[in-house]
């Protein structure tokens, strides 16, 4: 179809990964990272992940085309008693996440738990999708990355510290597995830049303004800083990621930078990430730790009579389901993004699955 012109409808999750690959390989990224890259971003766009979906392909070639991410890093790690010190050279999120689960894999084998610590990742996107790797090849992982400062309570007169998001994923026996993940942020940035963008107000409670005072309007939050989850307890949190993510890596090179810029597009270059990986097989019986898990999960979803007991990533599990089948509904600001970026590299855009 003309890349111009888009019609109501879905799009297929396979075409919309061929689509984002063929923009990134245009900027220089071999096959099999492109790839990477896109099925992460397309998967999260399907899981309900929103704001760190597709709505993220035009940052990260704006990144690409500031030199902010490596297209072609030379990724190489140490492996430690327990543990792996990862040096992503610049890696987009998705490609550092994919080789990181691959060096984990292999140290496991030698003991019943990694911390993988890395340096220089580039933005990871959501860290739900990369614990969910994890969770379906049988591990339990917990994941964090640094963000640039960005969190506040209501009278501080700057941001005080990064959103930091936290993850985890862990399999369930005949289930989907668990995925949890969070910001610090009682909302995260991404929901704020998209109500920008879209004109919207955002919650109470969210935000305050450059002066420390509560605000709706999304510009303005942007502008001043986030509250957290929580209050104190989500500062808590966010001081938590940022020894395991940023001190843990950090080096005296990493140390002589300046702290991460906020970019108004959103997205992070060249920080600090972790990665805990837990092999329940290490431990004990399997079938053992599989029974545990489906007792207290069941329980916990027999809480409600009305279905209102959901565990995280059950959602995400039955929208990725139905995005497979009918395929993605795009928003109107990510299908102009992807218009502008088909005429750009002269490339056609995926076709609506159905109107």
């Amino acid at each position: 179809m003309n890349p111009g012109c888009f019609s109501e409808g879905y799009f297929a999750m396979a075409a919309l990964e061929e689509f984002v690959a063929s923009i990134l390989q245009r900027k220089d990224m071999p096959s099999d990272d492109a790839r990477c890259v896109a099925a992460s971003l397309v998967r999260s766009e399907a899981r309900g992940w929103k704001t760190h979906g597709l709505s993220r392909v035009k940052s990260y070639v704006d990144m690409l085309d500031e030199g902010l991410f490596n297209p072609v890093p030379a990724m190489h790690h140490t492996v430690l008693r327990g543990g792996v010190v990862f040096d992503a050279d610049g890696a987009m999120g998705a490609v550092a996440a994919r080789d990181i689960l691959g060096a984990a894999r292999h140290a496991l084998r030698d003991s019943a738990s990694v911390l993988v610590v890395a340096r220089d990742v580039g933005h990871l996107g959501a860290l739900g999708v990369h614990v969910l790797a994890a969770a379906e090849s049988g591990l339990f992982c917990m994941a964090g990355q640094q963000t640039p400062r960005l969190l506040a309570l209501e009278g501080f007169e700057r941001r005080a510290i990064g959103n930091n998001p936290l993850a985890f994923g862990c399999p369930l026996p005949d289930a989907p597995p668990l995925v949890f993940d969070m910001a610090c942020s009682k909302a995260a940035r991404g929901h704020i830049l998209l109500a920008a963008r879209e004109g919207r107000s955002i919650p109470p409670g969210w935000a305050v303004d450059d002066e420390g005072a509560p605000t709706t309007d999304a510009s303005r939050a942007l502008h001043g800083a986030l509250l957290p989850v929580g209050d104190a307890k989500g500062l808590g949190l966010a001081m938590m990621v940022q020894v395991l993510a940023a001190s843990l890596s950090a080096t005296e090179a990493s140390n002589a930078r300046a702290a991460p810029s906020l970019r108004e597009g959103g997205g992070t270059s060249r920080v600090g990430a972790f990665f805990w990986f837990v092999d329940p097989d290490a431990f004990g019986s399997r079938a053992a730790f599989d029974e545990s898990m489906s007792d207290w999960t069941g329980y916990f979803i027999g809480s409600s009579t009305r279905g209102a007991a959901r565990l995280p990533g059950q959602r995400g599990a039955t929208l990725e389901e139905q995005a497979r089948k009918h395929g993605i509904a795009l928003s109107a600001p990510v299908q102009d993004d992807l218009t502008a970026l088909a005429q750009r590299f002269e490339l056609p855009f995926a076709a609506p699955r159905r109107a």
